[in-house]
């Protein structure tokens, strides 16, 4: 099951792709340098700039982007000269300075969910998840966290009738997946366990997507595949990427079959042996994966 190179980006760390059915084309975001790319069937490629780095983005039904960045959450909106027209909706006090928001996604019902860490990589639990909810009027609020003692907040992603919530940890010092029973009402996830220990299987937890037979897809970072375990935490199976270090992973083409996945490209190391580093690449997974929920107004 070979990986398709969709385009060679080279971006420095690709993440947060999501399908959008409406226009055939894939968006996701390249992290430090704040850019926000569109890669279209037809081949076209497109992309804009914001003004800090951006981790993470949901589409709105009107046709806007959230996006959490350094500073909190925006309101992205492509303009014609390449930039990124950024609106604040909430601000964040993070835990230590350095920090920024990095994986996210909306839960079943459009609620916007976005983690933050530290971008020195530091052993700090000073990560947070925090959850975002449009439709506050006046002045921007300050967002709360709802998670705390994370270090590498990852791999958010919700079972398909949005009851289970699972969550990874990154760091090396940690390396696990966690799932949580999620009130669909509140937006609160409550009974954390492991859901699986990756210090069992090659790789760090990164980025992740969950099909519609409910399993969960996770980038398997520094060991070049994306791995699919059962709702029961069993491996079910591994694919490879000509990369060392997929980033995450989101369903999406016409028929939602394809499995979109994003890369980092190392700085000041040989890539002699992974030259399409930061590339995003396409998977023939064998299962469909679910339309991304948008964000509720």
């Amino acid at each position: 099951m070979n990986a398709e190179l969709i385009i060679n980006a080279r971006n420095a760390t690709g993440e947060s792709p999501v399908w959008q059915p409406q226009e055939n084309a894939l968006y996701w975001v390249d992290i430090p340098a704040g850019r926000l790319h569109r890669w279209q069937l037809d081949g076209h490629f497109s992309y804009w700039t914001a003004d800090e780095m951006l981790g993470c983005i949901a589409r709105s039904p009107e046709g806007h982007w959230l996006g959490a960045q350094q500073s909190g959450i925006f309101k992205l909106t492509p303009q014609a000269d390449g930039r990124l027209h950024a609106e604040k909706c909430a601000a964040v006090e993070h835990a230590l300075p350095g920090m920024r928001f990095n994986d996210g996604r909306c839960d079943r019902q459009g609620r916007f969910w976005a983690g933050t860490l530290q971008t020195s990589m530091g052993a700090e639990q000073a990560g947070a998840m925090y959850r975002y909810e449009q439709g506050l009027d006046g002045a921007v609020p300050m967002l709360q966290a709802q998670l705390t003692g994370l270090t590498v907040p990852n791999g958010l992603a919700f079972s398909p009738d949005g009851r289970t919530m699972y969550l990874s940890d990154s760091h090396p010092n940690v390396q696990l997946i966690w799932a949580f029973d999620y009130d669909i009402d509140s937006g609160t996830p409550h009974n954390r366990r492991v859901f699986v220990d990756m210090n069992a299987h090659p790789g760090r937890p990164d980025g992740a997507a969950v099909d519609a037979e409910g399993c969960y897809w996770i980038c398997a970072i520094d060991s070049g595949q994306v791995l699919r375990f059962t709702p029961e935490g069993k491996l079910d199976r591994a694919l490879e990427l000509p990369v060392k270090k997929p980033t995450m992973c989101a369903f999406g083409g016409p028929q939602l079959d394809t499995l979109f996945v994003t890369s980092i490209r190392p700085q000041g190391v040989d890539l002699r042996d992974q030259p399409l580093a930061g590339g995003v690449f396409a998977l023939n997974p064998g299962v469909k994966g679910l339309p991304e929920p948008m964000v509720r107004g």
